[in-house]
C-alpha cells in the first residue's frame, strides 16, 4: 500500500478547470480579509474572551491572546506561502496532498471537517443564547423550551437552515451579506471598546496575573480533566499564574480559528497569488488588536472573578447600569456570530469539494451546479448536519475539540513548506515564509504544545474522531483515490 502517494501541483491546478468541478473566481483581497475577519471576530470577543479570564487567566488573559496570535502568526505565514503556490480549494489538505502525501492530506482534511463542522455548531449555539437575550431585552421573550436550554433549540435551526440557503446561492451572494454583518459587527466591538474605556477601574487589574490556584469550580478533577501535559510530567493542576495563561492561550485559540478557512476559498480567488496572503494575514492581524483591547477593556470593567461567563459583554455594561448597551451588544453579536457559523460552514463545504474531488468521499459531492457555481449538494448536505448537531446535541462544550483538531492541522502544514521549498524550488510563490525552514519548524513546535495544554478528554475525543476517519479512508478513500486509480497499472490482454 502506498500511503504517502503525491498528487502534483500541476495535476491540482489543472483540476480547476474541469467543467463539472469549476468554481468562479469572484473574491477580491477585500472580500477575503473581510471573509477572515468575519469568522475569526465572533465567539471569541462576545463569550470566549469573559469566560477564560474568569476560569483560567485573570486579566493576564491578554498575554494569552497573545501567544495564541503568536502560534497563528507563524501558521498564517505558512498558510499565505502554500494558498499563494498551490491556488486550489481546499487548504491544508491541498497544500499537503502535494507534500506529506495522501494519507496526510486525508489527516489534515479529516481535522478541518472537524474545525469546521464542530466550530459552526458550537458558535450556532452561542448565537442562540445572545439571539434569546436580545429577544429578552427589547419585550419579545422566546419560549425556554425552543431556545438554547430546551430539548430542541429551533433558534440555532433557523439560522443554520437561513445561511445554508444562503451559502447553496452563491458565494458572491454570502459575501456581500458577510461585509454587511461584519461592518455591524466591527462597529460595535469599536463601540464597546471606546465606551467601555470610561468604565475601566484600573484596582481591577491588580493583580494582573492572579496567583496560582487549584482547578476552577466546576472543572472535574484527574487526567481527562487536566491539560495533557501536566499530566504527563506531573505537574500540579491550576489555574492562573503562568501556567494558566498557558492554558488560557489553548482554549482562546478557538477565537482565532478562521483565517485559515481564507486558504479554502484559494480557488475562488481573482488573483490568488497576491489576495491570498493580503486576506490571510491581514484579517489576522487586525482581529488580535481587537481582541486584546477587548480583554483590557472587560477585565478593567468587572473583576475577573465577578464576570458572567455566559453573555460578559453584556452583562459587563449592565453591571454598570448600561442597559441600552447590552441591548445593542447583544444585536452586534447576534450580527458577529452569524457571520462566524456562516464561513465555517463554507470553508467545510470547500474541503469536502476538494476531498470529493480527489475520490477520497464520493465523487458526486464535488459536482458544481452550473447556475449557482457552488458544490450544490454538499452546501446542503452540511447545512444539514450543522442545523441538527446545533439544534439537537449538548455540545457547546466541546470547544477545545475544535483547538486541536486545528492545531493538528497547523502543526502539518507548517512543516509542509520547506517539503516543498526542497522537492518543488521551481514552483513560483507569491509568498514566502521568511527564515525557512527555521521558521516553519518553529511554528509546529508551538502549535503541538498548545495541543499538550489540552485536557486529556479532548485527546480521547481526537483519537477517537481519528479512529473513525482511519476506518472511511481504509475502507473508502484508499480504494477510490483519484490518484491511486490513475498510478494503477493497465493490464493488457
Amino acid at each position: 500500500m502506498d500511503l504517502l502517494r503525491t498528487k502534483s501541483v500541476e495535476a491540482s491546478i489543472a483540476e480547476t478547470v474541469e467543467p463539472e468541478h469549476q468554481l468562479k473566481r469572484t473574491l477580491t483581497a477585500l472580500d477575503l480579509t473581510v471573509f477572515g475577519v468575519g469568522v475569526v471576530i465572533g465567539a471569541g470577543i462576545f463569550t470566549l474572551t469573559g469566560k477564560v479570564a474568569a476560569q483560567y487567566a485573570g486579566p493576564g488573559v491578554v498575554f494569552s491572546f497573545l501567544i495564541a496570535a503568536f502560534c497563528c502568526a507563524l501558521a498564517a505565514l505558512c498558510y499565505a506561502e502554500f494558498a499563494s503556490t498551490v491556488p486550489v480549494a481546499g487548504s491544508a489538505y491541498t497544500f499537503s496532498y502535494a507534500t506529506l502525501g495522501e494519507l496526510v492530506a486525508w489527516i489534515i482534511g479529516w481535522d478541518l471537517l472537524l474545525e469546521c463542522l464542530l466550530g459552526a455548531s458550537v458558535v450556532a449555539q452561542g448565537w442562540s443564547t445572545y439571539f434569546v437575550t436580545f429577544l429578552d431585552q427589547i419585550g419579545l421573550g422566546w419560549p425556554t423550551s425552543l431556545g438554547p436550554d430546551g430539548s430542541f433549540n429551533l433558534a440555532a435551526f433557523m439560522m443554520v437552515a437561513a445561511l445554508g440557503a444562503l451559502v447553496c446561492y452563491g458565494i458572491k451572494e454570502s459575501m456581500r451579506v458577510n461585509l454587511v454583518l461584519v461592518a455591524v459587527k466591527l462597529f460595535i466591538v469599536l463601540f464597546v471598546i471606546a465606551t467601555g474605556i470610561s468604565l475601566i477601574d484600573t484596582s481591577n487589574y491588580s493583580p494582573f496575573i492572579p496567583d496560582a490556584a487549584g482547578p476552577a469550580a466546576g472543572v472535574g478533577s484527574g487526567w481527562l480533566h487536566t491539560p495533557l501535559v501536566q499530566s504527563l510530567f506531573g505537574i500540579q493542576p491550576h489555574v492562573y499564574g503562568v501556567l494558566g495563561i498557558v492554558s488560557a492561550a489553548s482554549v482562546v485559540f478557538f477565537a482565532y480559528i478562521g483565517f485559515d478557512v481564507v486558504a479554502t476559498t484559494a480557488e475562488e480567488a481573482r488573483r490568488p497569488q497576491r489576495d491570498l496572503p493580503i486576506g490571510i494575514l491581514g484579517s489576522l492581524a487586525i482581529c488580535t488588536v481587537l481582541y486584546i483591547a477587548v480583554a483590557l477593556v472587560i477585565t478593567g470593567m468587572v473583576r475577573y472573578d465577578h464576570i458572567d461567563s455566559e453573555a460578559a459583554l453584556a452583562r459587563a455594561f449592565i453591571a454598570h447600569g448600561k442597559d441600552g448597551y447590552a441591548t445593542l451588544i447583544s444585536a452586534g453579536a447576534v450580527a458577529g456570530l452569524t457571520t462566524v457559523v456562516m464561513t465555517l460552514m463554507i470553508g467545510a463545504v470547500r474541503v469536502v469539494f476538494a476531498m470529493s474531488r480527489d475520490g477520497l468521499l464520493p465523487e458526486g459531492l464535488a459536482k458544481v451546479s452550473g447556475r449557482t457555481g457552488t458544490p450544490l449538494r454538499t452546501s446542503a448536505g452540511i447545512a444539514v448536519l450543522v442545523a441538527v448537531i446545533a439544534s439537537l446535541t449538548p455540545i457547546g462544550k466541546l470547544e477545545e475539540m475544535v483547538n486541536i483538531g486545528t492545531l493538528a492541522a497547523f502543526s502539518l502544514v507548517s512543516l509542509a513548506v520547506p517539503v516543498l521549498r526542497r522537492r518543488r524550488p521551481d514552483l513560483e510563490r507569491g509568498f514566502r515564509v521568511p527564515l525557512s525552514p527555521v521558521l516553519p519548524v518553529v511554528a509546529a513546535l508551538v502549535c503541538i504544545y498548545l495541543m499538550l495544554n489540552l485536557s486529556g478528554e479532548t485527546w480521547l475525543r481526537f483519537a477517537i474522531w481519528m479512529l473513525i476517519g482511519g476506518v472511511i479512508y481504509g475502507t473508502f478513500g484508499y480504494r477510490n483515490s483519484r490518484v491511486g486509480r490513475q498510478a494503477e497499472p493497465v493490464s493488457v490482454g
